[in-house]
């Protein structure tokens, strides 16, 4: 709403009912709740304000045990309480701060685990027809809409649940019931999805052999956390004692076997998934030690001896990235991206391998504005604290990916802006594609041979025009080049 705009009276009646819309897929925050493993053949849901009920159908043939409530399509069904309810697009469409305020905290009754929210935000008004009304608009069809800014409905859902919630992408947010499973959750979103082989050394040892089955779940656990379990956490464990004497005695067996080098980088890189982990848990409320649940202390405390000196180095890091000096730094220091005077880009699978410093500040925006699901390179700026989220659709096989959309996260304002460069004639468009992935990337061989050959052909000479679609295709032409998928070939 604009300063010293007037506001509007709303219809007495408004035709909510309207905007509920038929779906042929998964709604956003069901889809975001089974991505990120919320939702499954375990767990329950119900759908608050289900609309027609597509998802519900839709979650059912899926096996998962679903139910909902309407108030114009469902009102005969019970409001039930479950493991996973969702508010989906729900609050943005009442009239009145009371009412959401009410509906939020009805929703919030019947959540055994977590309370999905989600809400339109004030990016997708742009370009809308809506006349101001209220604290929203009334669209064409005569609905009510009340457009969010991310940072704004986070704030509403803590300050009316007097919980801390979770992005978990822009307009979609979590709600969980437990303090452990919501460190439980965000642990394991920072953690790297990445398996580490085993290791290809191994020498001969009798107790090995006679106990191997023991040892395979030891060294899955190892490669999962970096870490060697405790009693309780293996159900080999008294076959280990017996044999062994004791768990250290084991894993001395274990590196003797297969060589303790392999076992030290699992360490090392879950050792820098925690100090990721820890740095962002300071967003918020940083949880208390007894909040963790039990397997994320023990390892904390194997990883850093304590929780304190775990806070301590995350912190540091953390700090550092506040100077424009540490980020320049930092981007030029990594082998990983592309680097450019003013930022450093890298590829979605890239992220992971960056060092903690890095995967820190990028981390620092999807504390606020969560996972942007249609985003596959990251523009990390480094003269200035922000994040960009880019889309260049059919990145693998476009020789040269045109950007579509954008989201840029202002980490000082706490703030963000989508850019939609679709219906662009002239977007810019990407070079040099194997700067952005890692080294063993699947199709980096065959973008570095496209580099090479449009080097040779001359194309990259005038820089400060082949950045964008057009320009791209007139320096072609004139070399008398064409590209037919990753080759680059004379026109005759």
């Amino acid at each position: 709403m604009e300063p010293g705009r007037a506001l509007r009276r709303l219809p007495d009646r408004v035709p909510r009912h309207r905007t509920a819309i038929r779906r042929t897929a998964l709604s956003r925050p069901l889809q975001c709740a089974r991505d990120h493993g919320l939702l499954h053949l375990e767990t329950s849901l119900f759908d608050y304000g289900c609309g027609h009920g597509d998802d519900i159908a839709r979650l059912r043939l899926l096996g998962i045990q679903a139910s909902g409530w309407d108030p114009v399509y469902r009102p005969e069904e019970p409001k039930r309480p479950a493991e996973v309810v969702n508010l989906g697009f729900v609050v943005n469409v009442i009239e009145t701060p009371e009412e959401r305020a009410m509906v939020l905290r009805d929703a919030w009754r019947l959540a055994e685990g977590v309370l999905v929210v989600a809400a339109r935000l004030a990016s997708e008004a742009r370009g809308l027809p809506v006349a101001p009304q209220a604290d929203g608009g009334l669209t064409g069809s005569g609905t009510f809409q009340k457009f969010f800014d991310q940072e704004e409905l986070r704030n509403w859902i803590d300050r009316i649940m007097r919980a801390r919630s979770v992005p978990a992408a822009p307009g979609i947010f979590y709600v969980f019931r437990d303090a452990g499973a919501r460190e439980r959750f965000l642990s394991s979103r920072l953690f790297r999805r990445r398996t580490f082989s085993r290791p290809g050394r191994f020498e001969s040892h009798e107790l090995f052999e006679r106990h191997r089955l023991a040892f395979e779940e030891v060294m899955s656990f190892l490669g999962a956390r970096g870490r060697f379990p405790v009693e309780e956490e293996l159900s080999t464990s008294s076959d280990l004692l017996a044999a062994c004497g004791s768990l250290r005695r084991a894993y001395a067996v274990l590196r003797q076997v297969t060589g303790g080098q392999h076992w030290d980088a699992v360490r090392q890189a879950r050792s820098e998934d925690f100090l990721v982990y820890v740095a962002l848990s300071r967003f918020g409320s940083r949880p208390r030690f007894g909040q963790l649940p039990r397997d994320l202390r023990l390892d904390l405390r194997a990883f850093f001896g304590s929780y304190r000196r775990a806070c301590e180095q995350a912190d540091a890091l953390l700090f550092s990235l506040g100077s424009d000096d540490e980020r320049r730094a930092a981007c030029r220091e990594t082998p990983v991206g592309k680097l450019t005077p003013t930022a450093l880009y890298a590829h979605q699978s890239a992220l992971a391998h960056l060092p903690p410093a890095l995967r820190i500040y990028e981390g620092c925006a999807r504390v606020l504005i969560g996972e942007v699901d249609f985003a596959n390179v990251v523009k990390l700026h480094h003269r200035e604290a922000r994040i960009s989220y880019l889309e260049y659709p059919d990145f693998d096989r476009d020789p040269h990916p045109a950007l579509a959309r954008a989201l840029v996260v202002d980490l000082q304002a706490r703030q963000e802006r989508f850019r939609d460069y679709r219906a662009q004639a002239n977007p810019p468009i990407l070079h040099r594609k194997e700067e952005f992935v890692t080294e063993d990337h699947p199709t980096r061989t065959k973008f570095a041979r496209l580099t090479r050959r449009e080097e040779r052909a001359g194309l990259f000479e005038q820089t400060e025009r082949i950045g964008t679609r057009e320009g791209w295709r007139v320096a072609l032409a004139e070399a008398g080049r064409e590209l037919r998928g990753h080759r680059l070939v004379r026109v005759r």
